[in-house]
């Protein structure tokens, strides 16, 4: 019997850890240093926005009862405890703490070497909301529910993925919140007048853009950005108006011109110094030269002399005594134009008034 005794004494021996081997003061130094190697913290909650449009104020958490139980759960699943939380602290707007494994469930077991090998590194708090608050001095850019102003940490739990960067699960009035930003979620969104003081903003910073485009101080109120806008739109209306009647001024002035060029050519047949074949011509060449030098080209031509002209004139006048070219026969005046061009430019000047163009 004794000897089963030693037998059994000594198995026992060899299945105990090695540190019990180990002297007193160096087995604990060597158990306390794998224990700080291996202490790693975890965040439980920070103020950032997060996934449901809100963001929780760490100063309005309330830990009493998870203090008193901080339970470890996995995926929150309730019964599958894994574990606690250890060294919860808060600090610098951060909930932190330690997991500690119990390793009594596998889930425990495989979870303990996941988050050693750093496979495992994401956890959840459950949080359940117990105040909100839609004050504007609390609203962070793109959010779009109230803040949690108060809330209670039911539990935490280590998941492998979570439902965002930060890894909340919140539940309100004893739901769970869901991650849809529409009516599914029974956290209320923002009040419409929130919405509208940031639109108020919004439209405020516009103003003052508008008002600089308009030339006027950034300071401007509506009406006076108004008013500068309704001045701009009276000018804009001004110059349509003006417009028009230009178009208008200027179709009748076409017509004016056409028919004083008109007249010059009708002149200019009757007077015989243009063939009526050519008027066409004649009224094409007015509209790119212009009335006046069409008339400046008819002056300057000679309108076939008339048998009755020639009828009509003395037999006994003299050179001399002509006052004008269309007085001159036809085979003198081509003698005066070479012989006498002195004469010719006088009796040219008294029958067209102008004076006669430089002689070839």
């Amino acid at each position: 019997m004794q000897a089963l005794q030693r037998t059994v004494y000594r198995l026992r021996t060899s299945l105990q850890p090695l540190h019990t081997f180990l002297p007193g003061r160096e087995r604990r130094s060597k158990f306390a240093s794998n224990e700080r190697k291996m202490v790693k913290r975890i965040r439980i909650s920070n103020e950032t926005l997060n996934c449901y449009g809100t963001w929780i104020r760490t100063e309005g958490i309330d830990l009493t009862q998870f203090n008193r139980n901080p339970v470890l759960l996995w995926m929150h699943q309730r019964g599958v405890v894994i574990g606690m939380i250890k060294d919860i602290r808060v600090a610098d707007g951060e909930v932190t703490g330690e997991p500690w494994f119990d390793e009594v469930r596998e889930e425990s077991r495989l979870a303990k070497q996941q988050w050693e090998k750093g496979t495992l590194r994401m956890g959840s708090p459950n949080f359940e909301i117990l105040e909100t608050s839609e004050d504007a001095a609390l609203l962070k850019p793109g959010q779009t529910r109230p803040t949690v102003t108060r809330c209670k940490l039911m539990e935490y739990s280590m998941v492998d993925i979570g439902g965002n960067d930060d890894n909340i699960r919140l539940s309100y009035e004893g739901r769970e919140l869901r991650l849809d930003a529409g009516g599914g979620c029974d956290l209320p969104l923002l009040k419409e007048s929130f919405n509208e003081n940031k639109t108020l903003q919004t439209m405020n910073e516009q103003l003052k853009t508008i008002a600089l485009m308009l030339g006027l101080a950034d300071t401007a109120t509506l009406p006076e950005v108004q008013k500068q806008i309704n001045v701009l739109l009276g000018y804009q209306t001004a110059n349509a108006t003006l417009r028009t009647e230009k178009e208008k001024l200027e179709k009748e002035l076409e017509t004016l011109r056409l028919s004083g060029i008109t007249q010059l050519v009708e002149e200019a047949v009757t007077s015989g110094k243009i063939e009526a074949g050519k008027k066409a011509h004649f009224i094409e060449l007015g509209k790119k030269v212009g009335q006046e030098s069409l008339k400046l080209t008819f002056e300057a031509m000679h309108g076939t002399v008339k048998p009755s002209m020639m009828l009509n004139r003395s037999t006994s006048q003299a050179a001399g005594d002509w006052k004008k070219l269309s007085e001159v026969p036809a085979e003198e005046l081509k003698l005066m134009r070479k012989n006498d061009p002195q004469q010719y430019r006088r009796l040219y000047k008294a029958e067209y008034g102008v004076d006669c163009p430089e002689l070839n």
